[in-house]
C-alpha cells in the first residue's frame, strides 16, 4: 500500500476517496503564524506540526494497523509580549483557541470520533485546561496533547546544546520535510537576551518573555548548523513514538 492510498492528509484529500474508509481518530495539527527567523516561514510550526502528523499516522496504519485522519493545520497560536508587534505575527488568545477547538471536538463528537489528538508545534500553546473543559463535557472522548518537539531529547541529534526558537531543530525538520522552503543564508544566529533575575531564568517563577527584549533576529538558538540529515534522523524517532502512541490509544485502556 502506496502512501497515496493511505486516505490519511484532510488538506489534500476528498470526500470519494474517504466517504467508505473507517477511522479509529483524528489528529488536529496547531501551531501559530509567527517570524522564525529570516530563514524559515511564518507558518514553520503549522508546516511541522503538520507533516508530523501525516508520517505518524502513516506509519501507524502501516505498523499496527489503525487507522487516523489528518485535519487540517490551526494556525492561531498564542504569542508574548514583544511579538504582537512585529508584522504579520497573530496573536490568539487562549479563549479563541478554546472556542476553535470545542467547535471541531463537537463536530467529531458528532460524526463517532471518540479520539483526537491535537498536534501542537508551538510552544506558546496551552491546551492542557481546554483539555480538562473538555474532558468534562465530553466524558466517553478522549483528547490527548502531543508537542512533537518535546517527544524525544535534542541531546545527541543536534550541535547546538540551547535551542527555543526556529533553532537547529526547528531548522533541520523543515530542511527534511520542505527543504525548498529554508534558505539558511539569510539567517540570524538567533542569539537571545536572558532574564536579569536569577529566579526567573533558574524557573522558580514564570512570567512571559518579551519577545522584543528577548530576540534579536525573532529567533532564539542558533540554527546555521542545521542539516537535513539532522532532521530526517530525529524526525524518524519522534513520528515512531508518536506511531505508538496513536496505536495505544485505539488498542489500550487509560486505566
Amino acid at each position: 500500500m502506496t502512501d497515496k492510498d493511505k486516505h490519511i492528509d484532510l488538506s489534500v484529500e476528498n470526500y470519494g476517496n474517504i466517504k467508505e474508509q473507517t477511522y479509529s481518530y483524528a489528529v488536529l495539527p496547531w501551531g501559530a503564524t509567527e517570524p522564525h527567523n529570516s530563514h524559515l516561514p511564518y507558518l514553520t510550526d503549522c508546516i511541522l506540526a503538520h507533516d508530523i502528523a501525516v508520517e505518524a499516522v502513516s506509519k501507524a496504519w502501516s505498523q499496527y494497523g489503525v487507522k487516523g485522519m489528518v485535519l487540517p493545520a490551526i494556525p492561531l497560536g498564542a504569542q508574548n509580549p514583544g511579538q504582537i508587534e512585529l508584522p504579520f505575527c497573530i496573536h490568539a488568545r487562549q479563549e479563541t483557541q478554546k472556542l476553535v477547538l470545542s467547535d471541531i471536538v463537537e463536530s467529531l463528537y458528532i460524526q463517532g470520533i471518540r479520539i483526537l489528538v491535537i498536534m501542537n508545534g508551538h510552544g506558546g500553546n496551552n491546551f492542557k485546561p481546554m483539555i480538562r473543559d473538555l474532558a468534562l463535557d465530553y466524558p466517553d472522548m478522549l483528547i490527548v496533547n502531543c508537542d512533537w518537539f518535546a517527544v524525544e531529547s535534542r541531546k545527541g541529534y543536534f550541535d547546538e546544546e540551547f535551542d527555543d526558537h526556529a533553532g537547529e531543530q526547528e531548522t533541520s525538520a523543515i530542511m527534511h520535510f520542505r527543504p525548498e522552503l529554508v534558505n539558511l543564508d539569510t539567517a540570524g544566529d538567533g542569539s537571545s537576551r536572558p532574564f536579569n533575575i536569577d529566579s526567573l531564568n533558574e524557573k522558580v517563577g514564570w512570567v512571559p518573555r518579551n519577545w522584543a527584549k528577548t530576540s534579536f533576529d525573532t529567533g532564539v538558538g542558533n540554527p546555521k548548523k542545521s542539516t537535513a540529515e539532522k532532521g530526517k534522523i530525529y524526525v524518524a524517532v519522534v513520528t515512531d513514538k508518536i506511531a505508538k502512541l496513536f496505536d495505544e490509544l485505539v488498542n489500550k485502556t487509560i486505566y
